[in-house]
């Protein structure tokens, strides 16, 4: 233990140290972090035991499965620290939005949500309002909220997660507005997490992108590729083996990358494919999954080792964005038109059944008529079960921002309008191919449209809505009082459904068992 200023960074990049000295471990990042999260809950406790109420929080999260996995352990410090989640933004004592830079709409949507928290911070001062995640990595982001909504407390980047206990130390015993955008690209292990949901875990096995797409500021927001070590990521997976976890779904931007950058006496599993066939073969799961494969790094023993194991998901996301040569290369992908197709090739000869999804962007600049008829030839040969479809939006600091040839808003809308067209003749297609079979179907719970249907996913991720037969009698757990189905008690579940009608993006199933 040693005696220092707790210390925090403004938008300046200017160390302010408070003005008393406080005691601090001096070891390890988690060391340091677990004497602000004692401090806290020993206000927490007596704040209940003086009031009887808990304080409550509230986190808006934004983007990806990545953002999703940050924020289940933003609620697990926040849980660990005595707080409990709020229904709403206005239940709530701690409010955190969680951001994603990748699309503009993002940004749009931050700060609209922004606006409307003004007037219930105005309410409640008391109220603490942080801003975190790949947004926060953007200066103009950060100068904009400094300047327009100076009712933000606390402001910290993706990578400073675990430090959320020294912010909110900071900002309720000391009362600064703290911001902490920091650029140390650590893995810190051993957060409490509070998992979202009960049948799937989320596992990220690496953080960062060193691909450096044209159009792409995840490199200069997420940071450079740091695989966590496979040890780490081994008996994480074990442990929620034990906890009855369906599902694990491994992350990264790119998770064929992952291993590169481990240092050469680690042990264990040393690239991709050999980790995911280790977690495979923990067994105790239905499903096995992972998010995002960059084609220019899948290789073939990774789809050797799908092959190999039933349990991995009949399905892989894998981004195409153009099927042009020329835009690939202004893209800085590289890959080539012929080198995807002969992935796909390989895919669906190695995995029966396999579907594909993609990302494709319309409108990136310079692309010609000529080049986008190459994406929808290679769409028509390739026939993906479904896409994410983007219109080409520049975003600051990438290098297509400032490319010329920038494509008039027309032409892209147009273009737009084809690609989905041929995108959703494709999905529907490849939906009705599997009316009248039986599926299984992992159980996500109840719709949140109908009361009477549940939804799940297939294999080959393909979402179901699926109704229980008149004729059919779950057990009596599955119902509540009323007689209605309870999702919670489904969720999790493996059933056999039999497809009865295709839309473009889902399926409609009737169950005809529950799976042990």
């Amino acid at each position: 233990m040693i005696d220092r200023a707790l210390s925090v960074i403004d938008i300046n990049g200017v160390t302010q140290l408070k003005k008393r000295t406080i005691t601090v471990p001096a070891q390890t990042a988690i060391e340091r972090q677990q004497f602000y999260r004692d401090h806290i809950r020993q206000c927490q406790d007596r704040y209940r035991t003086e009031t009887g109420f808990a304080r409550r929080y509230f986190i808006e999260t934004y983007g990806c499965q990545l953002n999703e996995n940050d924020s289940e352990y933003l609620s697990g410090l926040l849980d660990d620290m005595g707080y409990v989640p709020a229904e709403s933004t206005r239940e709530a004592d701690l409010i955190i939005l969680n951001t994603c830079s990748i699309r503009e709409h993002a940004a749009s949507r931050l700060f609209g949500n922004l606006g409307h928290l003004k007037p219930l911070r105005r309410e409640r001062p008391d109220l603490v309002i942080a801003v975190c995640g790949c947004m926060m990595k953007r200066d103009e982001y950060v100068d904009r909220i400094d300047r327009s909504f100076s009712f933000v407390d606390i402001v910290f980047g993706p990578q400073d997660i675990y430090r959320l206990p020294e912010f909110l130390y900071g900002r309720l015993i000391d009362e600064r507005r703290i911001y902490a955008v920091g650029d140390e690209d650590v893995i810190v292990e051993g957060l409490p997490i509070h998992r979202v949901r009960r049948f799937r875990a989320l596992v990220s096995i690496m953080f960062g992108c060193n691909n450096f797409c044209t159009y792409c500021v995840v490199p200069y927001t997420r940071g450079r590729e740091r695989s966590r070590r496979p040890a780490e990521i081994l008996d994480e997976i074990r442990q929620l083996a034990e906890q009855g976890y369906q599902e694990i779904m491994l992350l990264g931007q790119n998770v064929n990358s992952y291993g590169h950058d481990l240092p050469d006496d680690e042990s264990g599993p040393r690239n991709f494919a050999q980790l995911l066939a280790a977690v495979a073969e923990i067994g105790d799961f239905s499903r096995v999954r992972f998010m995002t494969s960059h084609p220019k790094d899948l290789s073939d023993e990774l789809i050797a080792v799908m092959s190999r194991h039933p349990v991995i998901e009949q399905h892989v996301h894998l981004a195409l964005q153009s099927g042009s040569n020329t835009v690939l290369k202004r893209m800085n992908r590289r890959y080539t038109r012929e080198q995807f197709f002969e992935i796909v090739r390989k895919l669906r000869a190695a995995v029966p059944g396999l579907s594909i999804s993609t990302d494709l962007i319309v409108g990136f600049p310079g692309e010609t008529e000529e080049e986008f008829a190459d994406t929808l030839d290679l769409m028509r040969q390739i026939r993906f079960d479904s896409a994410f479809t983007f219109q080409f939006s520049p975003r600051d600091g990438t290098p297509a921002a400032s490319m010329d040839d920038q494509i008039a808003p027309e032409i892209i809308a147009d273009r737009f309008r084809r690609l989905t067209d041929l995108q959703n003749e494709h999905s529907l297609s490849s939906n009705q191919a599997t009316i009248g079979r039986s599926f299984e179907v992992l159980i996500e719970g109840r719709s949140s449209g109908d009361a009477e249907v549940l939804s799940g996913r297939t294999r080959c991720n393909r979402l179901v809505n699926l109704r229980v037969p008149d004729s059919m009698r779950l057990p009596d757990d599955c119902y509540d009082d009323n007689g209605q189905l309870r999702g919670d008690k489904l969720e999790g579940r493996l059933a056999q459904v039999k497809m009865t009608e295709a839309k473009t993006f889902s399926l409609i199933g009737e169950l005809e068992k529950l799976l042990p």
